[in-house]
């Protein structure tokens, strides 16, 4: 049965696992929970990045022998409901850390947040709202 406490991965395809990590680690402030990049034929290389102890992770796949190129859509979201206003400090530091500030599609995100895109084009959305 799922419920509140069901674990949750979110995986996806990144170019470069290691610009992907700059951005959710030193950007966001996410950590690596495990890694993956020995070299085995037939095997994904992959980054988990998330919270220690928390339910959910983003697993961060490439394939060197068949890569896929991320698809992301404008509308593609991690929205991070942070609760109050969103630190331009935060924001500062996922543009250094390879992500690009971009409009949100849908002008709600705009009204209360701010859109950044991965190096992937992956958004990430820090929201001032709090959840619920």
């Amino acid at each position: 049965m799922i419920d509140s406490t069901t674990h949750v991965r979110v995986a996806r395809p990144s170019r470069d696992l290691a610009a992907a990590e700059r951005f959710y680690v030193d950007g966001l402030g996410l950590e690596v929970l495990w890694r993956t990049t020995e070299r085995v034929s037939g095997e994904h290389d992959l980054v988990m990045v998330g919270l220690p102890g928390g339910a959910w992770h983003f697993e961060l796949t490439h394939d060197p022998e068949r890569p896929l190129d991320p698809t992301p859509t404008v509308d593609d979201l991690f929205v991070v409901y942070l609760g109050k206003p969103v630190d331009e400090a935060q924001v500062d530091r996922l543009t250094a850390a390879g992500g690009t500030r971009v409009p949100a599609h849908n002008p709600y995100w705009d009204e209360y947040g701010v859109t950044v895109a991965d190096p992937d084009g992956y958004r990430l959305v820090l929201c001032e709202r709090a959840w619920g």
